[in-house]
This record gives structure tokens, sequence and C-alpha cells, in this order.
């Protein structure tokens, strides 16, 4: 039931993390606060594709 996912940075759209989620109890794409080395500071990633 676990898939593989990639997080993007919602500020400049890098793609910094990979992660696993399940798909039964998160249906919808999730967001979380990560560090981004880009930007240098913490900020909101989000699923992608």
């Amino acid at each position: 039931m676990r898939v593989n996912i990639t997080l993007a940075c919602t500020e400049c759209g890098e793609r910094n993390y990979i992660s696993t989620k399940n798909k039964r109890n998160n249906p919808d794409r999730i967001e979380l606060k990560k560090y981004c080395p880009r930007e240098k500071r913490t900020t909101t990633h989000r699923e992608t594709k």
C-alpha cells in the first residue's frame, strides 16, 4: 500500500526529497516543512507526481 513520492519546494520548485506514504491513510497530496538548500531555510514541500 505504500508508494514512493517526491517532495518539491513550493518556493523554488526544486525536487529535494524522496519519501513514502500510505495511500489509504493519505489519499490527498501531502505537504511537509523541510529544509531547502537552495533557499537556505525551511520551506513547505509539496508532493509531486
